[in-house]
């Protein structure tokens, strides 16, 4: 047995176990770090530190006060809260208390807020702050089995039978343990492989949202699986300021509970590029619309630095795509990076003029970022990576765990998402989707037993409804998802990601598009523009001082948008060409429901929104 398979099948049965572990062994060590605004509310934040041994003193308070107000093995606890330090103490009191997380979006609405409180049936509410608490206090009718609400942060809260705070419930906790001392020890010790840890509800793009159930060894399994990849080390900082109501985010907490390094916890994505020259990662992870919105910054500044700026920025942007596919096509096939010698000269160059600068911005001693939630246009994958930024893609879904496969380290390859992670097994199926099986597939739905036997077959291969491809090495890439491809009226099948994922990678200033065509004689797309860049396009073009909806309304604005539509077609196949646009009002955004939490689109909701606009696209054409 290889020692991989070894650190793999030799797996406690719980990240509780793990944490425990981790305590004993580097009790001093930093955990992690987090922001502390400013008691003036001006100026720059201050960060603080807990080692292991500080955060597990927290971490077992919060446990023995659930234990206290009654909370049962497998019961849930709710976490409703945006990311912050805080949120991953709770969750491993919850987990180390033998309960179970269920995770909430600080953006969901009451109603879809007591629909998982209600179904989960959670005992307990941890909510971030008063505007949380008023979802609770609104539905308070509809949710017989909540029996405590506990908030972070209790400004403007008032505290009664019903409602404490994270400060008291740690205090009740301290004192609880002071008369049990052995009381985690025995909880923790206690937790089965197969107990439920985390109930995850997906954010459904249609109907209610299915409650994932992930039992405690899926996060162990994870644990380990992502430290025998070798790409996360002890010396490690990450930078954490994904939605840990996310799969995605949540799982890189296990990982850096196994091998011990610093995380740096803050939720607020308007401070990320203030942050990361404090932080200094050397990796973090992102969704794919965040390295959209850096190229797209990069590009506007690129231009407001006049012609010959630009003209700079655009030769050594693909002096940047050009170097990343040479060098990943020789280590594909001798195993080391060089490039031709003028190649090389180019780049050098290059990375003097522009790629220096970018690096800086990212903290200067990031090693590798990790994408997944979505596709990252290759185009722009390789931009990074030519800069010296390396985009590891990686895949899996709520129903996985978060992480079935990723790129490894110096053999990634843009375009693809990796290999499967150790002991996870994968097939493709006589139609394309993509099966998985292995230690980090859900349960199965809660309560939805008819719901899982659609995607989870009785030998544990799980459908996972995306299409995709293996290379004779094992590299997977994902074309699309199985009920997004369309059929046009012609017969031709069209990725509507892929010429998506093209169009971000040709035009700097869209946020989203969404490609439309099934059943339809050709293809026509609904574009969102980035408000920042266009905007600023806007001012050097004679439409200084406009609403964002009347410069996407200006003739000059939609002609040059129509140019990168032009740019675009050029590359596609004739029945994937773009024939007509139509420019949105505004951006598609979380509250509306049109993208998910974790910026995916939801194309039945977009579709359903600006049904008059698709209509008119297709008005008077005669569709067979």
């Amino acid at each position: 047995m290889s020692d991989t398979q070894t650190l793999i099948e030799n797996r406690p049965p719980s990240v509780a176990a793990l944490f425990l572990e981790r305590v004993a062994a580097t009790p001093d060590a930093e955990a992690y770090r987090y922001p502390v605004p400013p008691a003036s509310g001006q100026g720059p934040d201050d960060w603080k530190s807990l080692s292991w041994g500080e955060a597990a003193q927290r971490v077992y308070a919060i446990a023995a006060g659930l234990i206290e107000l009654g909370v049962q093995p497998e019961q849930r606890v709710a976490l409703a809260s945006s990311t912050r330090v805080e949120w991953v103490l709770a969750d491993l009191g919850i987990m180390c208390a033998g309960g179970a997380t269920t995770t909430v979006y600080p953006q969901t609405n009451a109603d879809e807020s007591a629909f998982i409180l209600s179904d989960s049936e959670s005992r307990v509410l941890i909510a971030e702050d008063a505007a949380q608490l008023a979802k609770a206090v609104e539905k308070r009718g509809e949710l017989p089995a909540l029996t405590k609400v506990v908030v972070i942060d209790p400004a403007g809260v008032e505290t009664n039978d019903w409602v404490t705070t994270l400060t008291e419930l740690e205090q009740r906790g301290a004192a609880y343990l002071d008369k049990h001392p052995e009381l985690i020890k025995e909880r923790v010790g206690a937790i089965t492989k197969d107990q439920l840890a985390t109930l995850i509800y997906t954010s459904g793009t249609t109907g209610r949202p299915k409650g994932v159930r992930l039992p405690h060894d899926n996060w162990a399994y994870m644990a380990k699986a992502i430290a025998a990849t070798g790409l996360i080390s002890g010396e490690d900082v990450q930078y954490l300021w994904l939605p840990l109501a996310h799969v995605f985010g949540k799982v890189l907490t296990s990982g850096q509970i196994e091998v011990g390094h610093v995380t740096a916890v803050d939720g607020r994505v308007d401070k990320i590029i203030e942050n990361l020259p404090v932080v200094q990662p050397t990796y973090m992870a992102a969704v794919p619309r965040i390295f959209e919105k850096v190229y797209n910054g990069v590009v506007a500044k690129a231009r407001e630095g006049g012609g010959a700026k630009y003209k700079i920025f655009q030769w050594a942007a693909e002096v940047a795509r050009e170097y990343a596919k040479a060098s990943q096509d020789n280590f594909r096939r001798t195993g080391n990076r060089t490039v031709p010698f003028g190649l090389a000269a180019k780049h050098k160059a290059a990375d003097a003029l522009v790629y220096a600068k970018l690096r800086e911005a990212f903290g200067g001693r990031l090693r590798a970022c990790v994408s997944g939630a979505s596709a990252l246009s290759p185009e722009i994958g390789y931009f990074f990576a030519g800069a010296g930024i390396h985009v590891l893609e990686g895949y899996g879904l709520t129903e996985t765990s978060a992480a079935s496969f990723v790129n490894p380290g110096e053999a990634y390859r843009t375009g693809t998402v990796g290999k499967p992670l150790p002991g996870t097994e994968v097939r493709i199926a006589d139609d394309g989707e993509i099966l998985l099986r292995g230690p980090g597939i859900m349960d199965g739905y809660h309560q939805q037993p008819e719901k899982t036997a659609e995607v989870l077959e009785s030998d544990g291969w799980f459908h996972t409804g995306d299409i995709g491809e293996l290379s004779p090495d094992g590299y997977l890439r994902i074309t699309d998802r199985k009920k997004d491809l369309i059929k046009t009226s012609g017969g031709k099948y069209v990725a509507p990601a892929e010429v998506e994922g093209q169009f971000k990678a040709v035009c700097p200033y869209v946020s989203n598009i969404l490609v439309h065509g099934a059943d339809r004689n050709y293809c026509t797309a609904l574009i969102a523009l980035d408000e920042i860049a266009i905007l600023q396009w806007a001012k050097e073009n004679g439409l200084d001082g406009k609403s964002y909806a009347e410069v996407v309304a200006a003739p000059q604005t939609v002609e040059l948008v129509d140019g990168y539509v032009r740019e675009l077609n050029t590359g596609l196949q004739r029945w994937q060409t773009i024939k007509k646009f139509r420019l949105l009002p505004r951006d598609l955004d979380v509250e509306h429901g049109e993208i998910t939490p974790s910026l995916k689109l939801k194309r039945p909701v977009v579709e359903r929104e600006y049904r008059h606009l698709i209509d008119e696209m297709y008005a008077g054409t005669r569709e067979s």
